[in-house]
């Protein structure tokens, strides 16, 4: 059975509501699309009930009937897993899309995309930036890869968890989000690095956000990574772990096409010192300023 695709009336599965997801999902209930969740810990899609989302207690049963089965996962493995291991993709409706919102690396999406088609399933990939702000906000930068005839239908559905472009084939939004994690590492590396420095010559890094606001090193990691820094505060938004992750992604994706970007490179080793050696994993990619501070024995 095909799809309805009247989008105001897609019926969507939602499967990964962790820090990113519950958000996410929320704001799609929010604006009227009938969500089913499922996540492997219960606990965090139970609480998406109170907000009108209905709970799976399967994956199966959470894909069953839906028009449009969005992943929020942690990587490609666990992508491929939950699709093809356990056999969720089988039990996907014919003629449905499947809408991976996570950050996996382009050649993994294309294969994902080959394999759903000969089951009959679109395939959209549209991985996020923007974090849990902007999850919450509903103002993610939304990066997709695909087909023109099976994105644009899912306009309302992508419009309230922010703003999609579709930027070409199969895997050109995991391209996308990986040139993006570059930008995003390299412009944390230089806030820590911008921060410690005038903290130690004597000024509020407050001050110097405050001074630079709408000058050429404004930016969104200034104004909230670095007054992230200057607070201590490391709770998670975007996992240290994740941005490794997606740093060694963005990596193996150059080597592939006979690339090398030396600061991408050097961001990669600086989070790996962090995520490895200081056991920082689950603490917020801002937290690459308790590694600059250790390398320079500062406290």
């Amino acid at each position: 059975m095909a799809a309805n695709w009247d989008d105001e009336m897609l019926t969507v599965a939602f499967i990964g509501t962790g820090l990113m997801g519950a958000p996410m999902a929320k704001n799609l209930l929010k604006a009227g699309f009938p969500v089913t969740v499922w996540n492997r810990s219960k606990a965090k899609a139970e609480a998406l009930v109170a907000f009108g989302a209905g709970l799976a207690e399967t994956p199966e049963e959470a894909v069953s009937a839906a028009d449009v089965v969005i992943t929020m996962l942690s990587d490609g493995p666990a992508v491929a897993d939950f699709l093809f291991a356990h056999g969720a993709a089988e039990k996907i409706r014919r003629g449905a899309t499947v809408v991976d919102m996570s950050s996996i690396r382009p050649a993994e999406a294309r294969d994902h995309a080959e394999r759903l088609s000969a089951l009959g399933i679109y395939h959209i990939d549209a991985p996020v930036s923007g974090g849990t702000r902007g999850a919450e906000a509903g103002s993610l930068a939304i990066m997709a890869g695909g087909e023109a005839e099976r994105f644009e239908p899912l306009a309302s559905l992508f419009s309230a968890m922010g703003r999609a472009i579709l930027l070409g084939p199969a895997g050109s939004g995991q391209l996308a989000k990986l040139a993006n994690q570059a930008i995003v590492a390299i412009t944390i590396g230089a806030v820590a690095e911008a921060t410690l420095m005038v903290r130690e010559g004597g000024i509020d890094p407050a001050a110097f956000r405050a001074v630079l606001q709408g000058g050429f090193a404004d930016s969104v990691i200034l104004q909230q990574h670095g007054k992230r820094m200057q607070e201590g505060d490391f709770v998670p938004g975007g996992r240290s772990a994740f941005q490794l992750k997606d740093l060694e992604n963005v990596l193996s994706e150059c080597r592939d096409m006979g690339l090398t970007l030396p600061l991408t490179a050097l961001q990669r080793d600086r989070f790996a010192d962090l995520v490895g050696r200081l056991d920082g994993g689950d603490l917020d990619h801002s937290a690459l300023f308790l590694q600059l501070l250790d390398s320079n024995h500062r406290s």
